[in-house]
């Protein structure tokens, strides 16, 4: 960090050239949506050819991830309304990416699993993620991008915890 920009945070000012935060400075959720924010648009820019809806690569990736996983547990684990999951669960279908299939153990319930085309699918995804995230990660070192992942999955169990 330079010496202007930790003088400035030391009296809580903008650093040169950044508008102040005010009180929302104070809070890890704006921080972390004003970052992810921009990571999403540029992740939509860059993959704008690819057809994808929102969610739907997250999706795609804990399916791949968790082979079997019902559609509860991947409308828990991404944060989106059941109904929403139907929804992206069936366009993934039409596309060849992923299929359902009954549970063995309860007929009523389907499993998720991702198919050969929904795996290559998400390996361009992710290679084109590793580019988008690369412009910003450089900024970490292993060691502070290894903490700031175990502090995120901490915050995230958190509420999670507090949820249920």
């Amino acid at each position: 960090m330079s010496a202007s920009k930790s003088a400035a945070k030391a009296r809580n000012e903008p650093a040169p050239g950044h508008v102040a935060l005010g009180r929302l400075g104070d809070f890890v959720g704006f921080r972390l949506r004003r970052v992810q924010n921009q990571l999403s648009r540029n992740f939509a820019a860059v993959t704008a050819e690819e057809g994808l809806k929102s969610g739907l690569f997250s999706s795609l990736a804990i399916i791949g991830a968790n082979p079997g996983l019902s559609q509860n547990e991947l409308s828990h684990e991404v944060g989106l309304d059941k109904s929403v999951t139907v929804t992206m669960i069936d366009e993934m279908e039409r596309n060849g990416w992923a299929e359902r299939r009954r549970a063995p153990e309860d007929r009523r319930r389907h499993a998720l699993f991702i198919t050969e085309a929904g795996q290559a699918k998400l390996d361009r995804l992710f290679t084109l993620m590793e580019e988008t995230e690369s412009a910003v990660l450089h900024q970490l070192s292993e060691g502070e991008l290894a903490l700031l992942s175990e502090l995120l999955d901490r915050m995230y169990d958190a509420v999670v915890r507090d949820e249920g």
